[in-house]
């Protein structure tokens, strides 16, 4: 059995703006609150294949592991998946953009199957991603809705 999750938002900015900084994997420690460091590996046109180091949990553990991403500025579409896929059989993610009347709907759509030894099971790792996905996603939307003000594009 797979796990699916999709989580909606809308940002209140300009579309070139929205795409640039949510795509700006270098940024995302300042974007998101849950990772401490990004570290770019290789970079061929569109694709960035890049390491994601999370901020110490409670038995300070930093959990770390490699993803590869394609943006396509042309359907404002990326689809991205773990190369390194720890407690994952596989993970593939599909972030889509689409202007609407207030914004941008930013949408986020995640497939995955958990490992047999994982130490969560499927249902637990959706609500998990169901769980964390509107919270970062609220975060980012300050944060893009804050820079467009600040630019004047609001």
């Amino acid at each position: 059995m797979a796990g699916h999750t999709e989580n909606t938002i809308v940002i209140s900015a300009p579309m070139d703006l929205v795409w640039s900084m949510t795509n700006d994997v270098e940024s995302w420690p300042e974007l998101f609150d849950e990772y401490a460091k990004t570290e770019v590996l290789h970079r061929a046109g569109d694709t960035v294949r890049f390491r994601l180091t999370m901020h110490p949990d409670e038995n300070g553990n930093a959990w770390s592991w490699v993803s590869e991403r394609t943006a396509d500025p042309r359907t404002r579409t990326v689809q991205a998946h773990r190369v390194e896929t720890g407690w994952f059989e596989y993970m593939n993610l599909r972030w889509e953009y689409r202007e609407v009347p207030d914004g941008v709907e930013m949408r986020w759509i995640q497939d995955f199957r958990m490992k047999p030894d994982s130490p969560v099971n499927l249902e637990q790792m959706t609500r998990r991603i169901d769980g964390n996905s509107p919270v970062q996603m609220k975060l980012i939307k300050e944060k893009v809705e804050r820079a467009a003000r600040q630019a004047g594009k609001a």
